[in-house]
């Protein structure tokens, strides 16, 4: 990715990060005007980044550039902030023509990513559309299991949990933890 920007007129590289954690240090330090992020590393996910960068208030318009398209990893980067989310498979002209967007505050979504979006607006909730980790959450709080914990135990945020359960209380029509939990034995989703 250095390489390539760095040979294309009209891009500075500012610096780069291994990790989420690294890209908010090397962000509040560099002031870049738009960031490339991926979502799974070692060491700290994109969408946590993401979230960081927006509380902190950062100017930088985040283009999340990643392999991952299902909703589990679109929805939460969106929401968290995102700009907007291509594919790494993205041939090089639409990604320079993604980041002069960004840069400029448009939303960038890749063809497969805008499709998804759209059918899940348009998709009545259900409890079908639990996602697997959605589902994983929401046990782990039938067991009552604190947000705290659940993060502790699947390797992810406060932050990432609390979004997990947002979708979860949309999805079941739920206004908090017991209804979610109580709606989801309704429906045999647990046990």
């Amino acid at each position: 990715m250095r390489g390539m920007f760095e040979s294309a007129p009209g891009f500075t590289v500012l610096g780069d990060a291994a990790d989420g954690p690294g890209a908010v240090e090397r962000a509040a330090v560099l002031d870049p005007d738009v960031i490339l992020m991926d979502l799974r590393m070692p060491g700290g996910g994109g969408v946590d980044a993401i979230a960081e960068l927006t509380r902190r208030r950062s100017r930088a318009r985040v283009l999340v550039l990643t392999t991952y398209d299902t909703d589990s990893d679109t929805l939460p980067a969106i929401e968290a902030g995102a700009t907007g989310y291509l594919l790494k498979d993205a041939p090089r002209e639409d990604l320079f023509t993604a980041v002069r967007a960004a840069a400029e505050g448009r939303t960038v979504l890749s063809p497969a990513v805008a499709s998804r979006l759209v059918s899940a607006v348009r998709a009545p909730a259900s409890a079908e559309t639990l996602s697997a980790r959605e589902r994983e959450v929401l046990a782990l709080v039938a067991r009552g299991t604190s947000n705290r914990e659940i993060a502790r135990e699947l390797f992810i945020s406060e932050a990432t949990v609390k979004t997990h359960l947002t979708h979860v209380y949309a999805k079941l029509g739920a206004k908090d933890r017991a209804a979610a939990v109580a709606t989801a034995y309704e429906r045999g989703i647990l046990g």
